[in-house]
């Protein structure tokens, strides 16, 4: 089976998954989107209200600010996975429970499996606790380190720009960082790196003026 199959199977699996409460009250599983040979894998909390209509990752406000940020990074959304550590939305936009991100976790990490990318960017801290227990965003946000067979960066969640402003320059900040990080994490695992994009070379001086969504 392809990893293109793999990821197909695990989302139909995710479709009608009873594994937790969450199954009764959404109205569409958000498995993630993405190419299954992802360079990136991005993984937020959980799916919002447009995310639990449309079943798609980051298509509210904080979804218009990731694509901006990747834009920041010379990176497209077409060339990243995009998912949650919970693949249904929690009421109210609560966070996750303990149980529901042990339900949905045996998928996520299948799909980390198929994808087998180089760098895991975790966003918020439910996602980072995953990979790196105990931490605190505030202190470890935006640096790279290796868990395991691959390199995790915490990183803000976007959406924490709806409600801290202060937190942008920080986030525009990471995401600056990350075409130099994805090439040092090639080199680490023995991976072909590429020639920064220069739009990501330009953007440094000019793309963060206009991230103005907030």
């Amino acid at each position: 089976m392809s990893a293109e199959e793999t990821l197909a199977q695990l989302a139909g699996k995710i479709s009608v998954c009873t594994n937790c409460a969450l199954n009764e009250t959404r109205k569409k599983s958000v498995p993630g989107d993405g190419p299954a040979d992802a360079e990136i894998m991005f993984i937020g909390e959980g799916p919002g209200f447009h995310e639990n209509e449309q079943g798609h990752p980051f298509v509210g406000a904080a979804g218009k600010f990731l694509d901006q940020l990747l834009a920041q990074a010379g990176v497209t959304r077409e060339e990243v996975f995009i998912g949650n550590v919970v693949k249904c939305r929690p009421p109210g936009n609560r966070d996750p429970l303990p149980e529901e991100l042990a339900a949905c976790d045996e998928y996520l990490e299948a799909q980390i499996q198929t994808i087998n990318p180089s760098i895991i960017v975790t966003l918020g801290r439910f996602s980072m606790n995953k990979f790196i227990p105990g931490a605190k965003i505030s202190t470890i946000h935006g640096q790279m380190r290796k868990v395991g067979e691959r390199f995790i960066i915490p990183m803000f969640h976007p959406a924490a720009a709806l409600h801290q402003a202060a937190l942008k320059p920080s986030i525009l900040a990471d995401f600056a960082n990350l075409p130099d990080q994805l090439n040092e994490a090639r080199a680490a695992l023995g991976r072909k790196a590429v020639a920064k994009k220069k739009e990501s070379i330009a953007s440094k001086n000019e793309k963060p003026k206009q991230l103005s969504l907030f």
